[in-house]
């Protein structure tokens, strides 16, 4: 990335040069390692310190991140200092984005603050159950375990994710391929075969002419229909990305039967990992409910975590919350019970995540197991009632001719 600067030099000389750098943090650091006077950084296609260019979302690549984890608790564990160890492993990095975070990262270390607060300042980039375990193993001495930990359970919370895709695009493929199908004897075969019926000039079944009529219909609107979808897609993103329509969205999406269980499940296991693991890091419950709502991506939900942190906070115990806001299933409920009452209930969540990992596994096999036939089944009716409508008209013209 091409900065335009505003530098003076150790005699008083003021210059403007344009220098490329991964981010403006490593660039004022490089130039005052050379001794010069940074008076101004700025994108070169920036007009009055703003940049011409769009905003984009930065975005950390989540397998990089993990490897950097594990290297830099490698390093801990073998007794390198973590300023030196932050050092090392920032030049090896490739990613322009996590390299540009790492270095800002460094600087505030090597200038005294902690490396929670450092990754703290980064923003949403990083989520808080990585800055709270960091801030954890800090106070615990513990950073290199902590760090194992997290690691651990970004695997298992990506393995379950893989699983679920990977289930899924099956029945993806093939609703696509029946909708390419049905689109290309829509936009294409029906038409033809109407402008051959329009020659003979006989009457057709009803079949066949309201099949003709919808397909005129699509082809001469396929633009303004498109246009359409297109436009209504959009305003649902939008909306759905507000805080009070995304909850309701959610809440909508936990009572659709079959898909409502597994979301339900799966954000139950998200969460009961993401408390086992603030707990093992040392983080208090209360604490530990607050930051593990925020990590649930049902919204719904997370409302109902956050309103049993607070019961939590009041000093009631977490199975008593749990149960009396009534979207948590009950063998969560009794699991986290069983938990408080024997003083393991950080063992009983990474059971009660084991558990739900392998109902959701089950669900989705069952899942595929029936909607591959029936996807079939209804792609064959789909096509054989379209042929038949093509083909009928035909038909009855080849007996009116061998009367004849």
């Amino acid at each position: 990335m091409e900065f335009r600067c505003r530098l003076a030099t150790p005699d008083g000389t003021i210059t403007e040069e344009v220098r490329v750098a991964d981010s403006e943090t490593r660039l004022r650091h490089d130039l005052e390692q050379k001794g010069l006077c940074v008076l101004a950084v700025r994108p070169r296609r920036a007009i009055a310190g703003l940049a011409l260019a769009l905003p984009q979302r930065r975005r950390i690549p989540s397998r990089e991140f993990l490897v950097f984890n594990q290297e830099l608790a490698t390093l801990l564990k073998a007794g390198m200092p973590l300023v030196q160890s932050l050092e090392i492993l920032r030049q090896r990095l490739t990613n322009p984005v996590l390299r540009s975070v790492l270095d800002d990262v460094y600087e505030r270390v090597r200038g005294g603050a902690s490396l929670s607060d450092a990754f703290v300042a980064q923003g949403d980039l990083f989520p808080g159950v990585y800055t709270a375990a960091l801030m954890a193993g800090e106070k615990s001495g513990s950073l290199e375990i902590v760090l194992r930990r997290y690691v651990g359970y970004m695997k298992v919370l990506g393995s379950v994710r893989r699983r679920a895709l990977s289930a899924l695009v099956y029945p993806a493929v093939l609703t696509t391929l029946a909708l390419i199908v049905v689109g290309i004897i829509v936009l294409k075969v029906i038409p033809e075969f109407a402008a051959f019926y329009d020659v003979f000039n006989a009457q057709l079944p009803a079949t066949s002419r309201a099949l003709f009529a919808v397909s005129i219909f699509f082809k001469s609107e396929l633009v303004p229909i498109l246009a359409g979808l297109a436009a209504l897609v959009v305003v649902a993103w939008v909306v759905i990305r507000r805080p009070r329509e995304r909850t309701r969205f959610d809440q909508f999406i936990l009572r659709v039967p079959v898909v409502g269980a597994t979301v339900r499940k799966f954000a139950t296991s998200q969460l009961a990992r993401t408390l086992a693991t603030l707990l093992g890091g040392g983080i208090p419950l209360v604490n530990a409910v607050e930051i593990a709502a925020r990590s649930i991506g049902n919204q719904h939900m997370a409302r109902a975590m956050e309103w049993v942190g607070q019961r939590v906070r009041e000093g009631e115990s977490f199975a008593s919350a749990l149960q009396s806001r009534g979207v948590f299933p009950s063998v969560a409920v009794k699991m986290a019970e069983v938990g408080e009452s024997t003083g393991a209930l950080q063992e009983m969540l990474n059971s009660l995540a084991d558990f739900y990992d392998e109902e959701i596994e089950t669900d989705l096999g069952r899942f595929v197991t029936l909607v591959e036939p029936v996807l079939l089944i209804v792609m064959g009716l789909v096509i054989a009632s379209l042929l038949l409508s093509l083909y009928m008209p035909l038909i009855q013209l080849s007996a009116v001719v061998g009367r004849g």
